[in-house]
Formats: C-alpha cells, sequence, structure tokens
C-alpha cells in the first residue's frame, strides 16, 4: 500500500449527501476481484449519460477535477452496502483524501485498509472547503497527515482528528497484510518452535 504523507492536490466538490456505495461504484461493476481498472466506472451512472458519452455537467468530467486527489463531499458518505470495490474505484481514478460530514462506518474502515484518508469534519468546516474546491483546478488544497491540518488555497488552517494507530498504517504504508508481514521473525520463530514441540502437526 502507498504511504500517505502530505498530499496537495486539486479538490473536487461533490455536494450531495447520502452518496451511497452503489452511486460510487454500481452492482454491475463488482465482478472482478482486482482493485485496478475501476476508476473508469467511479459513479458511472452520473458520470455518463445513456449513450455512454461523459455528462458534462458532473464534477469528475470538468476539466478543472479531472485529476483530483481529493474529494469534498456531504454528509453520509459511503453509506449503503459493504462493498470494498467503492475505495478500490476512488483510489484507482486517482483520489487519495475523502472530506465529508461524516461516513458510514464499513467504507470509513475500507479507506484506511486501501490507503486513502477519510476525513470527518464539522459541517461549517467542509462548507469552507466546499467554497475552496470549487474554485477550480488553481485553488489546490494541501492534507498533512504527520501535522493533521488541511490547508486551503487561501492558507487558512483547518486541523482533524484522526486514530493514532490508523495515521500510523497509513504513514508507513501498512494494510493488514502489511501488518502481518512486520511480525514475520516472530511467526517464523513460533512456527519453528511449534515444529519441533509438535512433529506430528
Amino acid at each position: 500500500m502507498e504511504k500517505f504523507e502530505k498530499l496537495t492536490g486539486v479538490a473536487a466538490p461533490l455536494d450531495m449527501i447520502n452518496v451511497d456505495t452503489d452511486m460510487i461504484i454500481p452492482k454491475q461493476f463488482l465482478k472482478t476481484i482486482k482493485r485496478s481498472g475501476l476508476g473508469v466506472n467511479l459513479f458511472d451512472e452520473m458520470r455518463y449519460l445513456s449513450d455512454g458519452s461523459e455528462n458534462p455537467d458532473f464534477v469528475l468530467n470538468k476539466p478543472a477535477y479531472r485529476n483530483a486527489e481529493i474529494l469534498v463531499a456531504g454528509d453520509n458518505f459511503g453509506c449503503g452496502s459493504s462493498r470494498e470495490h467503492a475505495p478500490w474505484a476512488i483510489l484507482d481514478f486517482g483520489i487519495r483524501c475523502v472530506i465529508a460530514p461524516s461516513f458510514a462506518d464499513i467504507f470509513f474502515n475500507n479507506c484506511f485498509k486501501n490507503g486513502i484518508l477519510p476525513i470527518p469534519l464539522p459541517q461549517e468546516q467542509v462548507d469552507i472547503l466546499m467554497k475552496d474546491a470549487e474554485k477550480g483546478e488553481n485553488a489546490r488544497m494541501t492534507v498533512d497527515l504527520e501535522k493533521q491540518e488541511i490547508t486551503t488555497s487561501d492558507g487558512e488552517v483547518i486541523p482533524f482528528e484522526v486514530d493514532s494507530f490508523r495515521k500510523h498504517c497509513l504513514l508507513n504504508g501498512l494494510d493488514d497484510i502489511g501488518l502481518t508481514l512486520e511480525k514475520g521473525a516472530a511467526i517464523d520463530s513460533f512456527e519453528a518452535g511449534a515444529g519441533q514441540s509438535r512433529p506430528w502437526v
């Protein structure tokens, strides 16, 4: 998993509440178990018209936000089913941080496991960031995980909270497998001892 330390990039404003996981990645794209290739179908039903062409009114299709790395969204983001494909699609598009007043629990947890930083903030602070994001590609936002600060394009600093263990994992690029591999020597030692004490196993 790629480390998340400090991110400076374009923030896309998605001023919608209750964006569920089926809106993020519709069910017909859940057949794959690969984490790559889903970005093209992120927000598929909003992003494309019935003939398959791009919807020019959708935020991620606008020139200013095609390379967005931060998403500022409305309340209850990621609700609905527990599909891990939702953070996979967000990450594959190139978004590494989602800011919203609140998140659905399972989606929130899945973000950390996939190298995405979800930041819940009070509505009034999200409103500030939403307005900043609406300025377009010249208004670049900075998210500093080490300092736990978001800096707007105007230099306003907004602090945020994050669980210390999850912060450690993101800063060091550790998913569940990476955390297990950190204990590789202890696991090998246990296996060697177990083999000697219980040779019949």
